[in-house]
């Protein structure tokens, strides 16, 4: 299967030049600040994109799919289109894991404190999931800010390291855009804009 990877589009997806492919998954910051309608405006576009099969989680920047009711948001979701928020899915049987969680950062959408607060997220990973979706990195991995800091969870990278998914996939962390192999696992941050919120990172293809 290939598959089309792209995270942190914030608002700026209708730009995007994708290559073909089988299944197309968006690793979050679908918008710019999490409004309503920037969020109809992502699926609206999202839903006519010619694959077979279109996942995505929210990010940071996302709000309204953390401050709105499970029932409205079940009820903007396209028909044709997935929606992972500490949930699985499995596709000709690939078993794909998502989560919009991220490490304290800022105070914005879906943080957590790092520690027991978030582990209970990433408790929910099944021991199976051949990809595992995250919003944030590993700590390490992927996750280096233009300060030179690394960002993503320890607790997080822990639980991969039992779990060994084929693949992950992240964005958050414009700069840190790429891919690395580690532990059996390709680790990707397919964050398509930089740090400067300039649109230059190409989709990244994966074959599962």
């Amino acid at each position: 299967m290939k598959i089309i990877v792209i995270s942190d589009t914030h608002g700026q997806h209708q730009g995007l030049k994708l290559p073909d492919g089988d299944m197309i998954i968006h690793a979050g910051d679908i918008s710019s600040r999490g409004r309503e309608e920037q969020v109809l405006d992502f699926l609206q576009w999202f839903e006519k994109l010619d694959f077979k099969y279109k996942l995505f989680i929210a990010g940071n920047h996302d709000f309204f799919f953390e401050n709105a009711a499970p029932d409205k948001i079940q009820s903007i979701i396209p028909s044709n289109v997935i929606y992972l928020n500490d949930s699985d899915v499995t596709i000709e049987g690939i078993k794909l894991w998502g989560s919009p969680v991220t490490p304290w950062f800022h105070d914005w959408a879906f943080n957590r404190n790092r520690g027991a607060d978030i582990q209970k997220h990433w408790d929910l990973i099944p021991a199976d999931a051949g990809i595992v979706i995250t919003h944030g990195p590993a700590y390490g991995i992927l996750d280096k800010t233009v300060y030179g800091e690394h960002v993503g969870c320890m607790d997080f990278l822990k639980k991969m390291e039992t779990v060994k998914p084929r693949y992950h996939i992240c964005g958050h962390i414009h700069e840190a855009y790429g891919a690395f192999e580690h532990n059996g696992t390709t680790w990707i941050n397919a964050s398509v804009l930089d740090s400067k919120y300039r649109r230059c990172n190409e989709p990244v293809i994966l074959f599962y």
